[in-house]
């Protein structure tokens, strides 16, 4: 256990084992070492860690939308089978995964779902006139039903926080809009910390981020920002990002730029609880 009261909330990991799929040229591999394909096996790491509250997303990153898509209900089960989980679901914009998406929406009031989860790391853009019509779907969705969604924002594909900013324009005011990985990157960090990131939340956009994968300078830099601002204390969550991400490193990274105070409890616990409790 990682903390005195046991009391952490992570608000984006995965449930589902990907195939073998040959990465990058070289032969096939399954990098995603600690993904859990049941939800006794989740349970167990949630358990094992401490983690009290969980936001459990299907897993995804092989080049093909219907494995994402296939745990879907395995999400869900989760969510129905423990109290402490909450459940995201895996739509797209993409015009090729209309009849996908419609089927996730479908699940999107069952109980225990809280959270509607897109990237376009496997097509499309923020932008593109073709994912326009199920993007506003996606959102409709969600603010019908109460949901966050989560945009993932790595660097170096279409989901750079410059394409994906456009859909906190669009639809944060309405909807909360969870920037997963604080913008993935360099570019991404300095552009949200040094000022957009507060610029939405100033203009009143319902905007949130968590920092699995920042580079080392960020969760530091933007605890620095939010107390040198005075605001942005209850927009910032806790993420493993399991199997991608690594528990014990994100949580020793984001408890030391915190601090352990006030920000701290907002971090690990209480805007989770807000959003999702």
């Amino acid at each position: 256990m990682l903390t005195d009261t046991g009391r952490v909330f992570d608000a984006h990991r995965h449930i589902g084992v990907l195939p073998s799929y040959p990465f990058y040229g070289g032969p096939p591999v399954s990098p995603d070492t600690t993904a859990r394909a049941t939800v006794k096996q989740l349970i167990a790491d949630l358990d094992a860690e401490g983690t009290e509250r969980a936001l459990v997303i299907p897993n995804y990153g092989v080049p093909d939308p219907a494995v994402a898509f296939s745990f879907n209900e395995l999400a869900v089960e989760a969510a129905q089978s423990d109290d402490r989980i909450r459940a995201g679901l895996w739509v797209s914009p993409r015009p090729e995964d209309e009849a996908r998406t419609a089927r996730a929406l479908r699940l999107a009031g069952e109980p225990g779902v809280k959270a509607l989860k897109l990237s376009f790391l496997l097509g499309g853009r923020a932008t593109d006139p073709a994912c326009l019509p199920l993007l506003d779907r996606i959102f409709a969705e969600a603010a019908r039903h109460g949901l966050v969604v989560h945009v993932h924002t790595s660097p170096g594909a279409a989901s750079d926080i410059d394409e994906v900013g456009h859909l906190v324009e669009r639809y944060a005011d309405a909807v909360p809009v969870h920037l997963v990985h604080f913008g993935g990157g360099m570019s991404g960090h300095i552009k949200l910390a040094g000022s957009r990131f507060f610029d939405w939340i100033t203009a009143g956009k319902r905007v949130y981020t968590d920092l699995s994968w920042a580079i080392g300078f960020a969760p530091r830099w933007l605890a620095q920002e939010i107390e040198r601002r005075g605001i942005g204390h209850d927009r910032v969550l806790f993420a493993s990002d399991q199997p991608w991400g690594d528990f014990t490193g994100e949580y020793a990274r984001l408890a030391a730029a915190t601090g352990g105070g006030a920000l701290g409890e907002l971090v690990f616990r209480d805007t989770f609880a807000a959003l999702y409790d």
